[in-house]
């Protein structure tokens, strides 16, 4: 999962010429999304931290260099990669941070050789985490404030995934997850219910939940869908009173299937006419964002939700336009003519305009250099000469995300809309722009 030789061939092929012809001059790299999907009005810089950790931990074994002698790479290339350690500088949004299509999140500052070598699993950490917070911030914004908990790792796109999804929903909001690595290795709040299997294991629903409080107590949400929703809410209901005579209040219930407007409605009333309206109503299958936007604009009485697939594989937008493309070599300033994937040149810096009340009123894209004003750049300097300046926190990042969206005008925020932007381009970056054909 974490091997030196997750690289593309032709990064080597490349390096391999770079260092036998010269080739070894300071070059710039940028990582950035060429157009936004359909859906989505800006997206979140996700995946920095695991960025850091690949630039500044990358080496080569024995095996690999092995493997790669195999391959008929010359001592040059294993010379190189042998005593490889990243000494360059990297400047990079935020984690967090909104961006917009063309805006660089990420730019290395290496010799080219260096800089080449890292294109490959850079776009891949990258490309994943800032696509799942992008979806997840949807789902954020379309829950106004109800409880959200990731539940997509089991049909993600495998464990490393599974798991940086689950990192990224945290990321954009989420309040936990099911997934228990992710508390390990991220510190994400973990939780869960119970599944239909379990149930079924029992010889009644009622001897199902009995142990399942009677073993996790006040944490306890049931699952009351197995066999009849109503029935299970109307057991629910009774269990509860009877437990919270006993100083246990169990949390709540989860609803997986059928019409969950209908569902919560009939569910809320029970627990109401029952004399336990704070139970909780939790439901889970199939959601993303416009549902959980149908279902609250209709007064479905919910008061979280468990997110999975749609959101894990970003199922509407499966994948975003990105690149990282090399903008300057040994001081000249470089570009693509290629249409439809033009470049613009030179070291770039955003800078993000802010109104007197703070909200966004704009970004202006400038070369690196140049000077904006009151406007606030945006990309910072993370490494220097291979050394780490600054490593990003979850909960920093959470709350950057946070007050990030409360800047933002409402027609960036409508889930529905398409919000017509696109930053300005400063006029030395503008007056390198290839001419429209005529």
């Amino acid at each position: 999962m974490h091997s030196s030789l997750l690289v593309d061939y032709y990064e080597l092929s490349m390096i391999e010429v770079y260092l036998r012809k010269g080739f070894h001059g300071p070059a710039s790299f940028e990582f950035f999304v060429r157009s936004l999907p359909d859906n989505r009005n800006f997206l979140l810089a996700a995946g920095l931290e695991q960025v850091l950790d690949y630039v500044t931990g990358l080496c080569f074994s024995d095996e690999d260099l092995e493997y790669l002698k195999g391959l008929g790479f010359s001592p040059v290339l294993l010379d190189f990669l042998n005593d490889f350690m990243f000494s360059g500088d990297i400047w990079a949004l935020p984690e967090g941070t909104i961006f917009f299509a063309n805006e660089p999140i990420l730019r290395v500052e290496a010799p080219l050789p260096q800089a080449q070598l890292l294109e490959t699993r850079l776009i891949n950490i990258l490309h994943l985490q800032t696509l799942i917070a992008s979806k997840a911030v949807r789902v954020k914004l379309s829950a106004r404030g109800r409880s959200l908990v990731d539940f997509g790792f089991r049909r993600s796109h495998e464990t490393d995934a599974g798991l940086l999804a689950a990192r990224a929903c945290y990321v954009a909001g989420f309040d936990a997850t099911a997934t228990v690595e992710a508390g390990r290795a991220f510190g994400v709040p973990v939780t869960g219910t119970m599944a239909h299997s379990y149930v079924l294991s029992h010889e009644s629903e009622e001897q199902a939940f009995r142990n399942f409080v009677d073993v996790h107590g006040d944490k306890s949400i049931l699952l009351i869908d197995s066999f009849d929703t109503i029935k299970g809410a109307r057991l629910a209901a009774r269990l509860y009173q009877e437990y919270k005579r006993r100083g246990v209040r169990f949390r709540g219930v989860r609803i997986d299937s059928g019409d969950l407007l209908v569902f919560s409605r009939r569910v809320k009333n029970i627990f109401e006419r029952s004399g336990c309206p704070e139970l909780a109503i939790f439901v889970s299958g199939g959601l993303d964002e416009f549902e959980i936007d149908r279902l609250l604009r209709h007064g479905a009485p919910i008061d979280g939700f468990g997110i999975g697939t749609i959101v894990d594989t970003s199922a509407d937008a499966p994948y975003l336009d990105c690149a990282y493309k090399m903008v300057e070599y040994s001081g000249r300033g470089l570009m693509k003519f290629s249409i439809g994937k033009a470049t613009l040149p030179f070291r770039k810096q955003v800078f993000r305009s802010l109104g007197k009340d703070g909200g966004f009123e704009g970004d202006i894209l400038c070369t690196a250099d140049e000077n904006r004003g009151a406007r606030r750049p945006l990309l910072e300097k993370v490494v220097e000469s291979g050394r780490i300046l600054k490593r990003p926190r979850l909960e920093d990042i959470r709350t950057r995300v946070a007050r990030g969206i409360g800047k933002m005008p409402e027609e960036f925020l409508d889930i529905h809309n398409k919000a017509d932007y696109e930053p300005i381009i400063s006029e030395r970056l503008r007056r390198c722009l290839p001419e429209e054909p005529g």
